[in-house]
């Protein structure tokens, strides 16, 4: 929280946001590269086939086409998904003798212009014998179902979990089951994806900019597909319009642009379409968990165990390893004494699946939360009290819930979050309310959902980070990280970190990211770590700048290094606040042989790969408040209350956008989002007309607020808060709709809880 006299913890204004509001900002489609290409790919329109042949001599002749591909024209190796994955489910850049989803890329066209390269397109003929289309993993999984990887051996794309738990649900007196449906959603970024790649740039390589949350893994992506030393790529962002998860990585389209500038010796751009991106760009969610929750008469859980299928579309990515995150999530914020979480992920003839908000720890939440009000509501108690019996006191940390989950938290005080969350909504009141108008027989029906929730940041090998701050001549600091921005300000908290530490002006610190000459390596952004093991990277940074400058400060004014502190725009010595040198006088006689003494180097500059001690677990309660016409089905949300806990806060403005954000898409999938597909798998959703986004017009004014509760695991005592609200937000809002029905009999409704649906249970 803030410290009087710092710039931490204060709502300072971001850095970035006068050149978007401006509209001076560049992103990559407003760069002006001369002898730009064009590119549109060519898609296939079946889920399923063989390619019996592509005719693309009309295209080849078109005006102002630079150069048509197939896959027999580049000679590409497949793409692997993930690197715990088999290699059995690859992609092929371009599609070789199979496609497997509607949106496949089969050929590429490129042309002087955008417009000439897409009428270009329209001119290639394929001709496909289609093949039993599986649009479902119930499809996918059926007996005699065909192959869609023949060399998998199976539609099986992944499986783990803790095997059978003995005795899981033997101490129970009561057992709760249901199937919980967490419906695949399209990420929807505000900017679709896209890549300049220009070659030559360097001599004999490529320079790249492309719209992603990590250039570093991009570039190396490409280099060794490629088989370019990574040296001659240079990868940069300009601006990026939105990620949440699905502009991680690299995509087969980066890589046949980048093959195609070679290829041609001109820069080539791609710049996705929001149809393309409807179909092209990764899901997210996609996953449906049978559920039986074990609990004594009292509330007390004794057991859980769940089975889950998880959707990984035509090719195997990260998303048929992100059920491992919903089985480390699966016992959430509670004492579960047995838990069996055994899962799957299968390939299906659709859009592959992989991260987004939160990647595979929304699902576990939603899905403990939504059984446990389940619970609660048979057990006749109060959905506060079911949580607060079973909540994970402060003092177990860390605290290690089920040595078969493969999670270790490390603090929390969920009790503070709660406690919060019910005064800030007034709940006691709230559940007045409701019981009045129940009484009175309203048409419109008043629902209090409560979502208790605990999230993993930096997960697994995201806990390291390169930072390197530097005095620069002027006085100034350059600051280089290995994260990515994408919109969350990281330039501003980053700043902050730097000015408070080392004592200059906030507008002095300048922050180079995504470029790979300029940040020698990085990891991206992803998995809420930017702030906490980037911003620890930076903050280590700082300190060892300042002990460099204490040392040289006090050889020069002849003090004790002990007595060298922060002053205005420089060191001083404590309580002679006229022996003082300025920050550039420092930079200056650093690099004066004369004047710099022994252990001083003559850059005041340090640079590290900070390493966290763990990954952090941030934590929340949600309360939301609903009202449902009874005649209708319609649920609009009148409010939502969140209370998130991400340990040290840098910014808090930046902390609540990131809330307003995650309660968003959170409340989106609960009432309106889900990508849809018919039966044979063709694509029902692909455009903003089908897809239900909402806009701010739909949600309410939220309420956020927040507790604090650091994390040792790194010097900055922060955690991630990208994602947390999301957690909270879905099973919240959820709750909330079966809260406002549950006096009617009614259990559960999947989501997305759209007015059909509520009005047909409303029949039932």
């Amino acid at each position: 929280m803030p410290s009087s006299g710092s710039i931490l913890g204060n709502p300072v204004l971001r850095k970035e946001d006068p050149g978007i509001l401006e509209g001076t900002t560049q992103y990559y489609d407003d760069l002006d590269v001369a002898g730009l290409l064009h590119t549109a790919f060519v898609r296939s329109t079946v889920a399923h086939a063989n390619i019996a042949s592509i005719d693309t001599s009309d295209a080849k002749i078109m005006p102002g086409v630079a150069g048509v591909y197939t896959a027999a024209d580049f000679d590409l190796p497949s793409v692997h998904g993930f690197v715990m994955l088999p290699v059995t489910m690859n992609r092929p850049p371009l599609a070789q003798e199979k496609v497997r989803f509607v949106g496949d890329i089969v050929a590429m066209v490129v042309a002087d212009t955008k417009a000439r390269a897409m009428d270009a397109a329209e001119t290639v003929i394929v001709d496909y014998d289609e093949l039993p289309p599986l649009a479902t993993v119930v499809a996918a999984l059926a007996d005699g179902a065909p192959l869609i990887h023949e060399a998998q051996g199976s539609n099986v794309a992944n499986a783990m979990g803790t095997g059978p738990i003995e005795g899981v649900l033997d101490d129970a007196d009561v057992v709760v089951r249901e199937r919980i449906v967490n419906q695949r959603v399209a990420p929807v970024p505000m900017e679709p994806g896209g890549i300049v790649a220009v070659p030559g740039e360097p001599a004999g390589g490529l320079s790249i900019w492309v719209s992603s949350q990590g250039p570093h893994g991009v570039r190396d992506e490409i280099a060794m597909l490629l088989g370019i030393d990574p040296a001659l790529i240079r990868a940069r962002n300009a601006a990026v319009g939105g990620g949440f998860g699905a502009k991680q990585g690299m995509y087969v389209e980066h890589l046949l642009v980048a093959k195609a500038a070679l290829t041609l010796g001109r820069p080539v751009k791609w710049a996705e379409t929001r149809s393309e991106n409807m179909v092209g760009m990764w899901h997210g969610r996609g996953m449906v968990h049978d559920v039986e929750l074990g609990l004594k008469r009292d509330g007390t859980i004794t057991g859980l165990r769940v089975f889950t299928n998880a959707e990984a579309g035509a090719y195997a990515t990260i998303g048929s390893f992100l059920p491992f995150f919903t089985q480390m999530m699966a016992a959430n914020v509670y004492v579960v004494p047995k838990v069996e979480f055994n899962w799957q992920a299968v390939v299906t003839n659709t859009t592959p699946v992989a991260a987004y908000r939160g990647a595979g720890r929304p699902e576990a939440i939603h899905m403990m939360e939504r059984v446990l009000d389940i619970a609660a509501d048979e057990l006749g108690i109060d959905p506060v009290e079911i949580r607060r019996k079973n909540f994970i006191q402060p003092d177990a940390f860390p605290y290690m819930p089920n040595t078969g989950l493969g999670a270790t938290y490390d603090t929390g005080d969920y009790d503070k979050a709660l406690d919060a969350v019910l005064e800030y909504s007034g709940y006691d009141a709230l559940r007045a309310e409701q019981k009045a108008r129940r009484d009175r027989g309203d048409r419109v029906l008043m629902g209090v959902g409560l979502a208790s929730y605990l999230e993993i940041s930096a997960p697994m090998v995201l806990t390291k980070e390169f930072g390197s701050v530097e005095i620069e001549d002027d006085g100034t600091v350059t600051a280089r990280v290995g994260t990515s921005a994408h919109g969350q300000g990281h330039e501003t908290a980053f700043s902050q970190i730097i000015a408070d530490t080392l004592g200059v002006s906030f507008d002095n610190v300048r922050v180079l990211h995504s470029d790979t000459d300029e940040v020698p390596r990085g990891g991206g952004t992803g998995g809420s770590r930017s702030g906490q093991i980037g911003g620890s990277a930076l903050l280590v940074a700082s300190q060892e700048v300042l002990a460099q400058a204490k040392r040289l400060a006090a050889h020069l004014l002849e003090a004790n290094p002990d007595d060298i502190v922060l002053g205005d725009g420089g060191l001083e010595v404590a309580g002679v606040p006229a022996s003082k040198l300025a920050w550039a006088e420092l930079a200056a006689a650093a690099k004066d042989p004369a004047k710099r003494p022994e252990g001083v180097a003559e850059r005041l500059q340090h640079e590290l790969d900070f390493e966290a001690g763990g990954s952090s677990f941030p934590f929340g309660s949600h309360v939301a408040v609903v009202e449902i016409d009874s005649e209708t089905g319609r649920v609009e949300l009148v409010r939502h209350i969140a209370v998130d806990d991400c340990g040290t806060i840098i910014n808090p403005m930046i902390v609540g956008g990131q809330q307003h954000g995650g309660i968003a898409q959170g409340v989106a999938q609960v009432l309106w989002e889900e990508v849809q597909y018919d039966a044979d798998a063709n694509p029902i959703t692909s455009s903003l007309i089908d897809y239900a986004m909402p806009s701010a017009a739909e949600l309410p004014s939220y309420e956020t607020y927040n507790t604090v509760t650091p994390t040792p695991l790194n010097p900055l005592g922060a955690k991630g808060i990208g994602e947390s609200a999301t957690l909270g937000s879905t099973p919240a809002v959820h709750n909330a709709i079966i809260d406002a029905l549950s006096h009617l009999g009614i259990r559960h409704i999947d989501m997305p809880c759209t007015a059909e649906r509520v009005w047909r249970a409303l029949q039932g």
